[in-house]
């Protein structure tokens, strides 16, 4: 079949239908107010859209029209209207294809890696390199249902678009200044990532702690939350993963708790042994984090700022790993910077270094809290304070069940 032409509007209703459809099944159909606020959400959506009732309804009725829409009645004897999508039955879309194309149509034109991390919740795409092949085989499609765009200046890959309508990218406006290929911090590979993150904390391991030793004095949202999760943990161990010198370890210890640190970085473990003689500090991994020696696993896993060099790809994977070490009942907690930004520095507490810090989505942060199966799942964000670094932090927590 001929594919179909789809205008804004009926991209976006499409689009949220199929995102919905897997999200939250058990309010699958949607009702004409739900299908309204998935279309106007401020997340997860480019361009942001203001759609009234009447829109809504009028796009709706021209796709029901074309075969590409179903209303159905919510339940026996309700008169409430419900919208079910009929896309991947017309195109005969496999369960990866549909991932993509959903994300496509909520948010234009997208590099592999950006596809790879707002792909989570709809299909377990394992790399990126897994991406560029189902969109490569799209493309190759008899009706392709994608194509690849050039690469303009200070774009760091190239980007698709789908070919169901009108792309303002596809037509040559410039990309969305807030685009980002997080995936970028991996192009040499993670080892040599992990390589470069260690050199550059051995490095400044001293100035760090003469610097930041002290931070949690002016940030006093941070000590409300570090004791809230202090006292969630309750008579169960805690870790700080990425404990950097050791003073989160060392204030969590000043709860009561028993606290211990792991980090990437050796010359940062010696600084804490000896700042904080009294707690238990060693080198790791956060991806091998072990239960402790003497429970069944932690009470609270704090990764304060330790995710800020991983892919967005690497993020469900981490917090999958770390919410695997926690008691039923047990806490993680992840503090990260939040924006659509890979910022390189050269220069960190007064020393020369060679790093990327990644700004991660705060959906993406989400669905891997909800796909490691952590439940009562809190967040919060606040602005930087004095002379932090001009971000946005995201603060989130899970309990495993």
């Amino acid at each position: 079949m001929a594919l179909p032409v789809l205008d804004a509007t009926e991209q976006r209703i499409l689009g949220c239908l199929l995102e919905k459809q897997r999200t939250v099944p058990a309010s699958y159909p949607l009702s004409l107010n739900s299908l309204r606020v998935a279309c106007n959400q401020t997340s997860s959506r480019d361009p942001v859209m203001s759609l009234d009732d009447a829109a809504v309804e009028t796009a709706a009725r021209e796709l029901k029209g074309r075969g590409l829409l179903r209303v159905v009645w919510a339940g026996k004897g309700s008169r409430t209207l419900k919208y079910h999508q009929l896309l991947d039955e017309a195109l005969s879309l496999q369960p990866d294809e549909r991932a993509l194309i959903t994300v496509l149509l909520l948010r234009g034109a997208q590099a592999p890696g950006e596809l790879k991390t707002r792909t989570d919740r709809l299909y377990p795409f394992a790399d990126r390199e897994s991406v560029e092949q189902v969109l490569q085989r799209m493309a190759a499609l008899p009706e392709p249902l994608v194509r690849e765009l050039d690469r303009r200046p200070g774009q760091q890959d190239r980007r698709w678009v789908h070919l169901l309508g009108p792309v303002l990218e596809a037509v040559g406006a410039a990309p969305a200044a807030s685009a980002v290929d997080r995936e970028t911090v991996l192009a040499e590979g993670a080892d040599a990532r992990d390589r470069r993150v260690r050199d550059t904390y051995d490095q400044v391991a001293e100035a760090y702690f003469v610097e930041l030793g002290d931070e949690l004095i002016d940030k006093p949202f941070d000590v409300w939350l570090l004791e809230r999760v202090a006292a969630l943990a309750g008579s169960d161990p805690i870790v700080d993963v990425g404990c950097g010198p050791g003073h989160i370890a060392a204030f969590l210890a000043d709860t009561g708790a028993e606290v211990s640190g792991v980090d990437l970085s050796p010359e940062m473990i010696a600084v804490a042994s000896r700042e904080f003689g009294d707690l238990d500090f060693s080198v790791g991994n956060l991806f091998g984090l072990l239960k402790p020696r003497t429970a069944a696993g932690w009470g609270a896993v704090v990764a304060w700022y330790s995710l800020v060099h991983l892919a967005g790809s690497e993020l469900s994977p981490a917090v999958g790993a770390l919410a695997r070490t926690l008691v039923p009942g047990g806490v993680l907690a992840v503090a990260v910077h939040a924006g659509d930004e890979v910022r390189h520095i050269d220069e960190l507490v007064g020393e020369a270094v060679d790093v990327d810090f990644v700004l991660h989505d705060a959906d993406q942060l989400l669905a891997a809290f909800g796909a490691a199966g952590l439940s009562e799942i809190e967040w919060y964000r606040r602005g930087p304070i004095g002379d932090e670094a001009r971000t946005e932090r995201l603060y989130v927590l899970g309990r495993r069940a």
